[in-house]
């Protein structure tokens, strides 16, 4: 017999307050890392004012691109395929 059986207790509550203080700390490192802004993209150069209209062939979503870093900027991806560039309509 142990001379104090208390003594297995004081562990398991230490090793208690121990794991406790540990996710405190995880805690306040998590959400103080939401709290900070992400820094501002580096300049990567001009982008230019465009009106193209895209159709995706396959389920017809439609996107509309306004800005762009060329004037003819390659079709973006929808579906696993490029998407169709659509007519301007005038009216």
């Amino acid at each position: 017999m142990l001379a104090f059986p208390a003594f297995g207790t004081f562990v398991w509550v230490g090793v208690g307050i121990l794991i406790m203080r540990y996710t405190w700390k995880i805690g306040l490192g998590m959400l103080g890392s939401m709290t900070s802004s992400m820094p501002p993209p580096p300049p990567s150069g001009e982008m230019r004012r465009i009106n193209v209209r895209y159709r995706c062939s396959v389920c017809g979503t439609e996107l509309r691109m306004v800005m762009a870093p060329d004037e003819d900027p390659p079709p973006p991806k929808h579906c696993l395929e490029d998407m169709d560039l659509m007519a301007p309509i005038d009216i």
